[in-house]
């Protein structure tokens, strides 16, 4: 249970009706299948509902944060305190009528199904994209990429909804893009992604569709299956987090539930009842490792969210 705190419940419930729970269970809309409760919880359906939802939450000066896929996220067995907004916004709209196709997504979007849906129209751009469990919204803060391809590489534009209201549409060099970052997250700007617009060229369907084919296999060979938050750390400039953690001894290793994988030691798999504090710990374990045998200080690639009493410098 999280502690309470003085949310104007009666309020809210006003504002968002039955889009509103409390006390909800975080694990099942994570993919590591792991974490507390959110005190309140408000599912949002289009872009318009989310744009609705922080702005009557920035009015309120209520804390809240937004979910969308829960890969990339390591959610506090203590919960969440404010309101979790769950991110549906998963609009899809192509322009493909001329010679520089693009495709709008709002941010709930599943990145993904995404490239899936743009490979069936011809449209490649993506590729890259395919397998990747996270949404929109979280691809664009983070510069997602894989295979060679990011975010960076094909974002037209993000809306990005300000607290003051303003609704604005950054490029990609806007977004200050860096590896696995942006201007948002860095800064921790009180701002909002409601939907993207990306770059896409005509192709051949087939093969299209064969090179995402094999991209999806690559993940299969080389990332193991079952409940996890997907890559754990960064990697370090010129060397790759999974063969430091491997150098360093670690594949393999277990607190309850909670392992480091021994097909790629950059993912921490939970066999089943794993805690977030088992993850946690093999985290801490990880860093104090690799900095010790490797000389190497890793750098999350996943979000904290919720109560986290030990701060170790992530």
């Amino acid at each position: 249970m999280i502690p309470t705190t003085t949310l104007p419940f009666e309020i809210l419930r006003s504002v968002f009706g039955e889009n509103m729970q409390t006390e909800v269970s975080l694990a099942r809309y994570t993919a590591a299948r792991v974490g507390g409760s959110a005190e309140v919880l408000v599912d949002v359906n289009s872009v318009e509902e989310l744009a609705h939802a922080v702005t009557e939450l920035w009015m309120l000066e209520v804390p809240f944060f937004i979910l969308g896929g829960g890969s990339n996220v390591l959610v506090s067995d203590a919960g969440v305190q404010g309101v979790v907004v769950l991110n549906r916004a998963r609009e899809i709209s192509f322009d493909q009528g001329n010679d520089f196709p693009t495709v709008w997504a709002g941010s709930g979007t599943n990145l993904g199904n995404l490239a899936r849906r743009t490979a069936a129209r011809g449209l490649s751009g993506l590729e890259w994209a395919a397998g990747i469990p996270g949404t929109v919204g979280g691809a664009v803060f983070g510069n997602a990429g894989a295979h060679g391809g990011e975010v960076a590489g094909c974002l037209v534009m993000a809306e990005i909804l300000h607290r003051d209201g303003n609704t604005e549409k950054w490029s990609a060099d806007e977004m200050g893009y860096a590896y696995r970052s942006s201007r948002l997250k860095r800064e921790r700007l009180a701002a909002t992604i409601l939907s993207a617009r990306f770059a896409l060229e005509h192709g051949s369907p087939e093969e299209i569709q064969q090179k995402m084919d094999e991209f999806v296999a690559f993940r299969h060979r080389t990332q193991p299956p079952g409940a996890s938050m997907g890559s754990m750390f960064k990697n370090p400039p010129g060397d790759y987090a999974g063969r430091l953690i491997e150098e360093a001894g670690l594949k393999g290793t277990q607190v309850g539930e909670a392992e480091i994988s021994q097909l790629h030691a950059n993912f921490f798999i939970n066999h089943g009842d794993a805690a977030a504090e088992d993850i946690f710990a093999l985290i801490k374990l990880t860093r104090e490792t690799v900095a010790e045998k490797c000389g190497v200080e890793l750098e999350l690639e996943i979000e904290l969210v919720g109560d986290w009493q030990a701060d170790i410098g992530l």
